[in-house]
């Protein structure tokens, strides 16, 4: 059997900010009702995380539960414990109606690194990144150029980025043309 094997291939940039395949990881988007009291207990044992509010990202080491929709989480760990937790997802919400997928091999992580991050997906993005507005901890859900795309922040200079595994070329190639290209002195530098 063949191993797995990232969209990327561990492909990186160099500057001052810098773009990287994150490798292998372990996705599993879950659909359901939100306020299941379960969920909480679910999502402590699974990243060791609370549910995650309206567009927020709890991110604990390699581990994150990702707000997606009003009825949809998507939950980061190792790849190889992916399996595990879909049966103890099953084994949770037998009795809610609910989607647990593994979705590790149709998607991409990228990371967006350094002192202007913010600038290189705000160039690409519709959508409002201004400090005051988005930061840490929240998730957005929208395009990066011609693609689907969703990106959090894990601290003032960093940026991961999922997208379909199909379209991981493009997206790598986008944002390293949007790094090179430098800031435009949009948002104070670092933020």
């Amino acid at each position: 059997m063949s191993e797995p094997v990232s969209a990327l291939r561990g492909r990186a940039t160099s500057g001052s900010v810098q773009v990287s395949d994150m490798g292998l990881q372990g996705m599993i988007s879950l659909r359901c009702d939100l306020s299941f009291g379960k969920l909480k207990a679910l999502s402590k044992d699974l990243v060791g995380a609370p549910v995650p509010a309206l567009r927020e990202a709890q991110v604990r080491n390699d581990r994150a539960a990702l707000w997606m929709s009003p009825d949809e989480l998507l939950f980061l760990m190792p790849h190889t414990e992916v399996d595990d937790a879909l049966s103890r997802i099953a084994k949770a919400m037998k009795d809610q109606h609910h989607l647990a997928l593994d979705v590790s091999d149709a998607r991409a992580l990228l990371r967006v690194e350094g002192p202007f991050a913010r600038e290189v997906i705000a160039k690409l993005a519709p959508v409002d990144l201004h400090p005051d507005v988005f930061g840490p901890g929240q998730v957005l859900r929208t395009r990066l150029g011609q693609i689907a795309a969703a990106f959090w922040m894990t601290d003032a200079q960093t940026f991961q980025v999922i997208c379909f595994r199909s379209v991981a070329h493009y997206a790598f190639d986008l944002l390293e043309a949007s790094a090179k290209a430098g800031p435009v002195g949009h948002f104070p530098r670092g933020t």
